[in-house]
């Protein structure tokens, strides 16, 4: 893998649109420059799995963000997967409320890609967290819908509101599920040059 030397006159753009992501990256003590959201097709390949197509999503992203020199992008893509099949943003409330059904009683995986882009080189990395939902009743799903948190979730959920309720465990990474997995951030951007864990001089 290609490692450039800290440079602490980089500046980093977030190429998400997403809070979440913004209040994650401020875990790791990081403030963005800009936030610069590219406008991709997120829609799957015919065929294509869920890992293959988060890794594709979150690299065309950081493909997508224009970025001068001096500066370095960080996308992320989290999709569910239910076996082979992706769930991604739910369309309406009728739509999270199927996947909460199929996902009812059952474990599922959350994939979360991170790319991070300097010059011309990108970065990825995935992380896969298995979680357990628990079997839900009409009445737990409606009210969850009502709250209106499942919008632009995959899946249909977020696991860091509401939606905790139905959660009773996880293996893997909770910050990944929430969209943004910081140990693989924080390396990604290292490897780019970006300054973590050091003062500036």
């Amino acid at each position: 893998m290609v490692v450039h030397a800290p440079d602490h006159s980089l500046r980093l753009i977030l190429g998400s649109g997403s809070p979440r992501r913004l209040e994650l990256i401020g875990q790791l003590g990081l403030t963005a420059a800009d936030i610069r959201p590219p406008d991709i097709d997120e829609g799957p390949l015919k065929g294509e799995l869920p890992r293959d197509y988060v890794n594709r999503i979150a690299r065309q992203k950081a493909e997508a963000v224009e970025i001068a020199d001096g500066e370095v992008a960080l996308c992320a893509d989290t999709t569910v997967a239910l076996g082979r099949r992706i769930m991604g943003k739910p369309h309406d409330a009728g739509e999270a409320a199927e996947f909460l059904h199929a996902m009812s009683g059952r474990r599922h995986k959350v994939i979360t890609s991170v790319a991070v882009k300097r010059g011309t080189h990108v970065w990825v990395k995935d992380v896969q967290t298995t979680v357990a939902m628990k079997r839900l009743s009409n009445v737990e799903v409606n009210w969850y819908l009502a709250t209106g948190d499942w919008q632009g979730k995959a899946g249909g959920y977020g696991i860091q509101g509401p939606a905790s309720a139905f959660i009773p465990w996880i293996n893997g990474s909770f910050h990944a599920v929430m969209g943004l997995p910081l140990p693989e951030t924080a390396g990604l951007l290292t490897a780019a040059g970006f300054p973590l864990f050091q003062e500036a001089s």
